[in-house]
């Protein structure tokens, strides 16, 4: 089901030790100038730390932003533990360097979309649009 637009709220979290924001950053400001309601996490989030902040925030769009390589790692424990705190029907999308060969098992955990370099901010936002779940 298509939520309103108005009222889509997303997460935008940097998990990991990844030191580099200004994608996440960029992306966040475009996510808000589309009308979204957004929050970003800052840098070196635990899983713990989104997982709490996606159910606190009860966002249905957890964008996760990974340059260190640790995405086959982070990502299914992070999906896992905010399905385990019942939002179920949120959306997950990742975003940053991430292998050809690693998406199809990003996918298969849980993932929506991935990201790469080159896609453009419209994509990301029409992507959210047609996607993001209703909540009350």
């Amino acid at each position: 089901m298509k939520s309103d637009r108005k009222n889509i709220r997303v997460l935008v979290a940097k998990p990991g030790l990844d030191g580099h924001d200004r994608g996440a950053k960029v992306i966040a400001r475009a996510l808000r100038d589309a009308g979204f309601e957004v929050i970003y996490t800052g840098l070196h989030q635990t899983p713990e730390m989104v997982i709490n902040a996606a159910v606190e925030e009860d966002v249905q769009v957890v964008g996760l932003s990974i340059l260190s390589g640790a995405h086959n790692a982070l990502v299914p424990e992070i999906i896992e533990g905010i399905k385990k705190e019942g939002l179920n029907d949120t959306l997950f999308l990742v975003g940053g360097i991430i292998p050809d060969e690693d998406i199809p098992g990003l996918k298969k955990c849980g993932v929506h979309m991935v990201f790469t370099p080159g896609a453009s901010l419209q994509e990301v936002v029409e992507y959210i649009k047609k996607h993001a779940p209703a909540r009350n």
